[in-house]
């Protein structure tokens, strides 16, 4: 007889990930597994970076919030009941921040964040505020140095990788360890768009509003001896405020890095900010459960890169110096071949190893429904600030 417990699969043709089954017994909410099959999930996700466990629309976001919690125990409980910090914190909603429009918070459960496209009425799925909302869809057209011309999006049916990053305020709280994506309101996975990398003429065709990702242990493995050695030794300066810095600034079409052209706001135009809560990670992260590297930064944030040489001298590269060697670095792992672009379907719940991959929104949903008109899309996310920064483990 078969032993009532999570079931792990890995995915069929693709690079990485697996899907989940969960066991009768938690009545399709994963916030009530035992320790025994939580660890099986906690395992999976580790090992296989991305997870989707299917038919999770009724998730309950306090659920939602439980399980993503459940991976980093070490996080405490914030004051007055509120639960742990979100991984952004408040600067997410911060005027000048570049991610302010990307959706609200849950109300009662306020790590949890709603995101998409289009208005929903304040009694429709996933829409828990009791009031209608607006959400609005990252587009590469608002971030990008050179977007897609009109033309090429409509007709051409193109788009592009709109930002590829870790999920981090990146400003004095710690990475998140897992993030949990919940498809509750999706568009049909029948429409197809492409993305055209520039330098090199390849294609990847994914499915309407997929959501990629890639490997940050193979982006390592994939280094030359050389490059290894540079981002095992190297540290990562993040700006202050780093959202809020690179407001001005416009992004590389591939979404890696941004465009130095002197945009980005001075320090002394930022928020009030201390030294002592700039973050500076090391450019390797590893994976505590497989002991692999992981190649993790996040080219768009970044401030400057700091590197120990055999004689023990530290070398600096300043912000474009910096960029330019990240993007280098970055670019071979984006490959079509490298990357797992998910075909969301209405109800998957996707757990991913946010110190372990990075990931990108794509997708075009302006004008691109019935009639012309938008794709609606509504997702409840979360993630929640660790306690400890990420470490490289010789």
């Amino acid at each position: 007889m078969h032993k009532d417990s999570v079931v792990v699969t890995p995915l069929a043709d693709t690079p990485f990930g697996c899907s989940i089954q969960l066991p009768t017994y938690c009545n399709n909410d994963p916030a009530y597994l035992n320790d025994e099959d939580f660890k099986i999930l906690k395992d999976a996700v580790f090992t296989h970076l991305v997870a989707i466990v299917p038919d999770q629309a009724e998730l309950a976001p306090k659920s939602q919030y439980i399980l993503t919690k459940r991976f980093d125990p070490a996080i405490p409980e914030a004051k007055e009941g509120a639960g742990a910090n979100y991984g952004h914190g408040k600067e997410f909603r911060h005027d000048q921040s570049v991610l302010k429009k990307d959706g609200c918070s849950v109300k009662d459960q306020p790590q949890v964040q709603i995101l998409g496209q289009g208005k929903f009425a304040a009694d429709e799925p996933g829409n828990e505020n009791g009031e209608d909302i607006s959400l609005t869809h990252p587009s590469h057209t608002t971030f990008h140095h050179d977007p897609l011309t009109e033309e090429q999006i409509k007709e051409g049916k193109q788009t592009r990788f709109y930002r590829w990053h870790i999920d981090s305020a990146l400003y004095d709280l710690s990475p998140p360890m897992v993030t949990t994506l919940l498809g509750i309101k999706v568009p049909p996975a029948t429409q197809y768009q492409t993305i055209k990398y520039e330098d090199d003429g390849s294609e990847l065709k994914l499915t309407q509003g997929a959501t990629c990702f890639v490997s940050g242990a193979q982006a390592f493995q994939n280094l030359s001896e050389e490059d290894k050695d540079f981002v095992l030794n190297t540290t990562v300066e993040y700006a202050p405020h780093p959202y809020i810095f690179i407001s001005p600034a416009r992004a590389t079409p591939d979404g890696l890095t941004m465009v130095s052209e002197g945009k980005e706001r001075s320090l002394d135009d930022l928020p009030e900010w201390e030294e002592s809560k700039v973050k500076k990670l090391p450019m390797v992260w590893t994976n505590p459960v497989t002991k692999q590297h992981h190649f993790q930064t996040h080219g768009c944030c970044l401030f400057k890169l700091h590197t120990k040489n055999k004689d023990g001298k530290i070398t600096t590269l300043g912000l474009k110096e910096a960029r330019e060697k990240v993007h280098k670095l970055m670019r071979p792992a984006i490959a079509p071949k490298n990357v797992l672009a998910h075909s969301w379907k209405q109800g998957d719940l996707v757990l991913f190893f946010n110190r372990g991959v990075w990931h990108s929104v794509t997708g075009e949903f302006k004008g691109q429904g019935k009639e012309g008109q938008d794709e609606r899309r509504l997702m409840h996310q979360c993630n929640i600030a660790s306690t400890l920064d990420p470490v490289t483990v010789a």
